[in-house]
């Protein structure tokens, strides 16, 4: 058994496509061996700016003979047939065996791949790999790249370790020939070294200043920004993307801490942070009251005679240009209103077919004011909601935004703030992208909801009526993130309104029948997230729609889909859950879709429940009393034409008890009180069951007895179908 070392030495690797390398690596590799018939464990990958390095432990010093077999054509085949099964497969007719399979005769082909040596497997890999490695962007070079045939990588390859044990894995690729010898850290050990096989591999770097592991870069410079930045008295701003994107960039991470001029924090924070990270791959630190500090942290791939003094100089007044450019453009966009900003929004087309961005901030204006003077958002004020949705867009032509995309919203609220316009109105421009994705803030300030649920509505609407859906797993206008902000804001805010009505408010009720079951899909990807179960979903959806209820309030939806789930996961509720399948598998089963009326199942009072109201029924204490209770029973045995059994009486007294309660608790949104209701079922149909017969030989009985099962069924239906439910 023996160790592989693979390194795959080329120029500057971009540190955005290192992670995606790595994993391409392992998955080739694996694809070999598996070829091979070697079986290996997972391999170390490791990746640096200008290297790709692979070790697999414990590597068979040769492959095992493998007895491969073929299933042929039967026996008596044409010998077209039988002639170019042997030539797939490589043998002759004398080669074949003839066995029989299912009582007919078949002929097999049978050849022995002997074992070989790993080394040579590995030889044989490593071109594989090379040539079908998938890169976001590669290139050709050299004399032989004329030919659409030569090698791919992200840059030229340069060099190329493989190593079994402590032998050279002999093969060649771009003619580069495989060897020992890689090189160090580019300044401080330029020269090359011999690596004596992938034990020795890691340290040996180490020695010549370069850190193979990514993971143990990104710790240094982690460590080192935190520990530099505490030795100022500041705290660094944690920023895990700049970790890992500085790992990708250096192999001896050090980093060091330098100021810029105070005067430029009159810029706002998050363009100075910006700037800093974007431009120049700096991290920013805050002082102890939580504000930014005037210091930058970069990371240096060396370790400097002086410390790093030159190198911070140097960095600071690059730095130092790009934020005299940006406080150029806080400056030149404050020379306007947040208004005159918002006239260049009529020269941006926001889609073809939905006209200019102007077009569209109109339409969410109206929205926005809407969602407050019909009091859809509580507490918003009508007139803010419209200057607010007026104005969220401007930002979109200003200078800072051109230059900072990510800044769209912030810095509408920035100008907003420094022209006096009110809080609410700057909060609500800075925020109404809110929330973006899954995990983001849910604005929950009543303008700012009313913004932002006004301008997702309008995308949704405008885009569903142009017949722009997603497809597959293509959604180029982020309509599913769209629908999932929307129901964020809906659900988090509790506004209570049907998306039916906000579409015809939007001018896109046309779409209610795509854009519904969409949102309704969408939903339930948010709340499986959320560890809500999509078959709840779909029962309380169906039993809201069959009842002519709101299905389409959500907040209504998901209340009673919560008081669902925590019933359903009890003892009760699967319990309750497994007698009406039992119940509705027996009606199934006999064709009893509805109470009949030949059996007459009566309620307590003795009244036959035919389908017309019966006051009588909706008694609120189902406690009547014995001498009450025996002269119900007397009048219910005289309607039948038997005396019911006791557990039958008991499951009738149980459904005359639990369905008011449960049909006025669905009324009144109560839906933890339906569930209880439904609970006091569990028991009585559970010992009907037991002692029941229900298709009794007297036809009287059983269509009684169906009738109450029905009656049962039909009584948790009206909380949720519970045929919809898994389990």
């Amino acid at each position: 058994m023996s160790d592989f070392l693979l390194e795959l030495r080329s120029e500057e690797i971009p540190a955005r496509m290192q992670a995606v390398a790595r994993t391409e690596l392992a998955r080739l590799f694996r694809r070999e061996m598996d070829a091979a018939g070697i079986t290996v464990a997972e391999p170390l990958v490791y990746s640096g700016p200008r290297r790709l390095a692979l070790i697999a432990r414990d590597l068979p010093d040769r492959t095992e003979a493998v007895r491969e077999e073929a299933k042929g054509p039967p026996e008596g085949a044409p010998d077209s047939a039988l002639d170019g099964f042997c030539r797939k497969n490589g043998v002759t007719r004398e080669q074949l065996e003839l066995r029989e399979v299912k009582g007919r005769a078949t002929w097999f082909a049978v050849s022995e791949r002997p074992g070989r040596e790993t080394r040579d497997v590995l030889g044989a890999a490593i071109p594989n790999i090379i040539r079908d490695f998938s890169w976001p962007k590669s290139m050709r070079w050299g004399a032989a790249s004329i030919s659409t045939e030569s090698i791919r990588w992200v840059r030229p390859l340069s060099g190329l370790v493989a190593l079994l044990g402590e032998e050279i894995v002999p093969c060649t690729v771009a003619d580069i020939v495989a060897g020992a010898a890689t090189v160090g850290h580019r300044f401080h050990h330029p020269g090359p070294i011999t690596i004596g096989g992938a034990h020795d591999y890691v340290e040996k770097l180490r020695a010549c200043q370069v850190i193979v592991d990514h993971e143990e870069r990104a710790l240094l410079i982690r460590e080192g920004a935190r520990s530099v930045a505490a030795q100022a008295g500041l705290q660094l701003v944690e920023d895990d993307g700049l970790v890992t994107e500085n790992a990708g960039l250096t192999e001896w991470p050090t980093p060091l801490l330098g100021f810029f001029d105070e005067t430029f924090l009159d810029v706002p924070a998050e363009v100075i942070q910006l700037t800093a990270r974007v431009n120049q791959k700096y991290f920013v630190c805050e002082d102890a009251g939580g504000k930014l500090a005037s210091a930058f942290i970069c990371t240096a791939n060396i370790e400097a005679a002086d410390g790093g003094a030159a190198i911070v100089d140097g960095n600071r007044r690059v730095l130092a240009a790009r934020l005299a450019d940006a406080r150029f453009f806080w400056e030149q966009d404050r020379r306007k209103t947040l208004a005159q900003h918002a006239e260049g929004l009529a020269r941006i087309t926001f889609h073809e077919k939905l006209g200019t961005l102007a077009d569209k901030v109109e339409r969410v204006a109206k929205l926005a004011e809407w969602l407050a003077s019909e009091g859809i958002v509580p507490r918003c004020d009508p007139a803010l909601a419209r200057q607010a949705a007026e104005l969220c867009k401007a930002d979109l032509v200003t200078e800072m935004v051109g230059e900072f995309p990510e800044l769209q919203g912030v810095m509408g609220g920035y100008y907003a703030r420094a022209e006096g316009l009110p809080d609410a109105v700057a909060d609500a421009i800075r925020d109404h992208y809110k929330p973006v994705g899954q995990g983001d803030e849910v604005p929950t300030a009543p303008v700012t909801v009313a913004v932002s649920l006004a301008d997702k509505l309008d995308t949704l609407g405008r885009f569903f009526a142009a017949d722009l859906l997603p497809t597959g797993s293509k959604d180029p206008f982020a309509l599913r993130r769209a629908a999932l902000a929307l129901l964020a804001l809906v659900t988090t805010g509790r506004l209570r309104v049907s998306y039916r009505r906000l579409l015809e408010e939007a001018g896109a009720a046309a779409t209610y029948d795509a854009l519904g079951p969409f949102l309704i899909d969408r939903l339930k990807v948010q709340q499986r997230e959320a560890g809500v179960r999509h078959d709840l979903i779909d029962a309380v959806f169906a039993c809201e729609k069959e009842d002519g209820g709101n299905e389409d309030d959500l907040v209504r939806l998901l209340a009673r889909v919560n008081a669902l789930q925590s019933y359903i996961e009890t003892p009760d509720g699967q319990n309750l859950l497994a007698a009406y399948k039992r119940a509705a598998n027996i009606l199934k089963k006999e064709g009893w879709s509805a109470p009949s009326g030949k059996g007459e199942a009566l309620n307590t009072q003795g009244i036959a429940r035919t389908g017309e109201e019966d006051p009588l029924a909706l008694v609120d204490d189902p406690d009547l009393g014995p001498a009450l209770r025996a002269a119900a029973r007397e009048r219910r045995a005289n309607r039948l034409s038997y005396t019911p059994e006791p557990d039958e009486d008991a499951l009738i007294d149980a459904l005359d008890a639990a369905e008011p309660k449960a049909e006025a608790a669905v009324a009144a949104e109560d839906f933890e009180g339906a569930m209880q209701a439904l609970a006091s079922l569990r028991a009585p149909i559970d010992r009907f069951f037991d002692n029941v017969t229900v298709n009794d030989p007297d036809q009287d009985k059983r269509a009684a007895r169906l009738d109450l099962l029905a009656r049962f069924r039909d009584a948790v239906a009206k909380v949720a179908d519970f045929s919809r439910i898994e389990g």
